[in-house]
């Protein structure tokens, strides 16, 4: 399964979709910062899922027609920092979607993140990433889930990455840096975290428009069996 995230920086790197997905054959595509009303419904060989509506940086999700069916896709609210209550610029920062694979015969989740900016403290984007896991273990209970996105998080993941395995959680970066726009923040913004799923890579993707590089994550189901399958 090829999952990429892109940061589309305000809808700017709309027009990249249609090759991106076709370029790398993706199955889901997660997107931040996305404007609802300008999402086309399709992109080749993807549909839209879901999309935030009243965000000023939305989040969306396209799968793979065929392989992927739908059984609930929802958005979650999380802890807000003094720029979200100032600026109001999102008020869902979480796009989850429960889906069938046909061709695994499984269940699994996939996320769309976007984390508080860099105006805010470490502290309250992990207690973001922790609420975030929270609500889709209540969305898929047992099941294997991915969540990608802009994780705003540029420095000290060290402690990020403990916490993310004491909870069963496994952290993955990319292969190179995914923002470079300011020499201060440059670093791995873009990443996943992952339960019950085999991270086979993480790549960074050529630059576009936006200031966020896309990643591509590949990932596999877990031998594992997942303790929940079925729909809900």
């Amino acid at each position: 399964m090829k999952v990429i995230s892109y940061n589309l920086r305000k809808n700017r790197a709309l027009s990249e979709l249609d090759a991106l997905t076709d370029d790398h054959g993706v199955d889901v595509l997660c997107l931040q910062e996305a404007e609802a009303v300008a999402l086309p419904a399709r992109l080749g060989h993807l549909s839209l899922v879901h999309a935030t509506e009243r965000n000023r940086l939305g989040l969306a999700m396209y799968v793979r027609d065929g392989r992927f069916h739908t059984r609930s896709a929802h958005t979650f609210q999380l802890k807000k920092s003094l720029h979200d209550r100032l600026l109001a610029p999102a008020h869902e920062r979480l796009l989850g979607v429960r889906m069938h694979d046909s061709e695994l015969q499984r269940d699994l989740v996939v996320a769309s993140f976007h984390a508080a900016p860099l105006t805010a403290l470490n502290s309250l984007r992990r207690h973001q990433i922790h609420a975030a896991l929270a609500e889709l273990r209540h969305l898929g209970p047992g099941l294997p889930a991915l969540m990608v996105g802009d994780y705003n998080y540029p420095v000290f993941k060290g402690r990020l990455d403990t916490e993310m395995r004491d909870t069963g959680y496994e952290l993955s970066l990319s292969d190179k840096r995914t923002y470079t726009r300011y020499k201060m923040f440059r670093g791995h913004f873009d990443f996943a975290t992952s339960m019950g799923l085999d991270i086979d890579s993480v790549r960074t993707l050529d630059r576009g428009t936006s200031d966020h590089l896309p990643i591509m994550v590949t990932a596999s189901m877990s031998e594992i069996p997942a303790l929940q399958t079925a729909a809900a």
